[in-house]
């Protein structure tokens, strides 16, 4: 009886450790963002992370993304948030160099927030016109405008859709 009764304990004992030795191996990190992806570095210290999408070229869309990335700003202020906005597609129209949104983006620029262009949009742009339009040099280039998303909320950030 005792040598059944150790045999039974060293089958519990041991079940954890078995267990373990079974777990399957950790899935491999995604790989890291390339160069041209930074980071966002501009509110090192920020409590919120807050991405705005922008892929439509309605002008009204355009424009809230501004009134909404002012808005956090002025209610949070520039060193507690880190602010990107990503357009691909038709959005990449307001980080067109004669953007009528221009100024705006400048001046949110100029307060630390983010503005990403899908390169992948202005590549299938240039295919299909002939010529590359002409981009706001504060832009910051990113190969694909969806995978940034991607990378952004793996890194917490809040996504919206205005």
């Amino acid at each position: 009886m005792k040598i059944t009764t150790i045999i039974c304990l060293l089958g519990i004992t041991m079940a954890p450790a078995a267990a373990v030795a079974q777990t399957p191996a950790p899935l491999p990190a995604p790989n890291p963002p390339s160069a041209q992806t930074p980071l966002p570095s501009n509110a090192p210290f920020a409590t919120q992370k807050l991405l705005l999408q922008l892929s439509d070229a309605d002008m009204a869309k355009q424009k809230l993304v501004i009134s909404v990335a002012n808005s956090i700003l002025k209610d949070f202020g520039p060193d507690n948030v880190s602010i990107v906005v990503v357009a691909y597609g038709p959005g990449v129209q307001i980080l067109f160099a004669n953007s009528p949104e221009r100024i705006a983006v400048d001046s949110l620029i100029a307060q630390g927030v983010e503005f990403d262009v899908c390169m992948n949009t202005i590549n299938t742009i240039t295919r299909d016109t002939g010529h590359t339009p002409e981009l706001n040099p504060k832009a910051i280039k990113v190969p694909y405008g969806v995978g940034r998303i991607m990378q952004l909320v793996e890194k917490a950030y809040i996504l919206d859709r205005p």
